[in-house]
């Protein structure tokens, strides 16, 4: 890896740090490496509910520019029974600890995306949607994603969700806080009710031409129908390309 590349020490849950990570920190800094500290609190863990985790959260980010002298902070509040940080309520810690330490200091922030569906899903690419909504409303510079199907099966990620993660985070941008709450409110009511039911999708070499690579017409037009939800939503992205 060069210097410029990131490299990453993980903290443990909650606010812990094992003595591992603290020598590959130790051996980051003296290579003048850039340091990427990544931490993913948990919602209705350790921590507690909302207003606890996103306590914990603002802790975490801070202490991972003290404790490892970060270059930037990876994020990820995360549901502890859904394992996905597109949950509501993951969202609203995320949001809620991205505006109050862009308020007051100048550190860069980025995020982790682990929905519960899978590739070639509608409901992948809303949830996607409204992290990157969140993380782009709420100041994050950085968007680290998409670990489909939760990050745990093989072969289940591809590019276009990347792509979805774009062109949200692009239709949102500057757009007034209180509007991106009402459309967050709905876009999020669309898939919240269906986790116990959410489609596995298809993986890679079924949703992706793996000797071109790129995106089959199925999951194009899966696409198109994510795009259309979400300009009748209020995101006039879209409509202006």
């Amino acid at each position: 890896m060069r210097a410029s590349d990131s490299h990453e020490i993980s903290q443990l849950n909650e606010l812990k740090i094992d003595v591992g990570a603290l020598a590959f920190c130790a051996h980051y800094v003296l290579a003048g490496d850039i340091i990427m500290c990544e931490q993913m609190p948990i919602y209705g863990g350790y921590a507690g509910g909302l207003e606890e985790t996103t306590i914990v959260d603002v802790a975490t980010t801070l202490n991972a520019f003290i404790m490892t002298q970060a270059t930037w902070h990876l994020d990820g509040p995360i549901h502890v029974r859904w394992g996905i940080t597109t949950a509501r309520e993951a969202l609203a810690v995320a949001g809620h600890c991205a505006m109050a330490i862009e308020a007051n200091t100048n550190v860069m922030l980025g995020n982790q995306y682990y929905t519960l569906a899978g590739p070639c899903t509608v409901m992948c690419l809303l949830e996607t949607a409204a992290q990157a909504i969140t993380d782009t409303a709420s100041g994050r510079e950085i968007l680290s994603g998409v670990a489909s199907a939760k990050g745990v099966a093989t072969n289940y990620t591809t590019g276009l969700e990347a792509r979805m993660m774009a062109e949200a985070a692009r239709a949102v941008a500057g757009m007034d806080t209180d509007k991106v709450n009402v459309i967050l409110d709905n876009l999020v009511a669309m898939y919240e009710k269906n986790y116990k039911t959410a489609p596995k999708g298809k993986p890679f070499q079924e949703c992706y031409d793996v000797v071109r690579l790129v995106p089959t017409q199925e999951y194009l037009d899966v696409y198109d129908e994510a795009v259309r939800i979400l300009t009748e939503l209020g995101l006039d992205y879209w409509k202006k390309k």
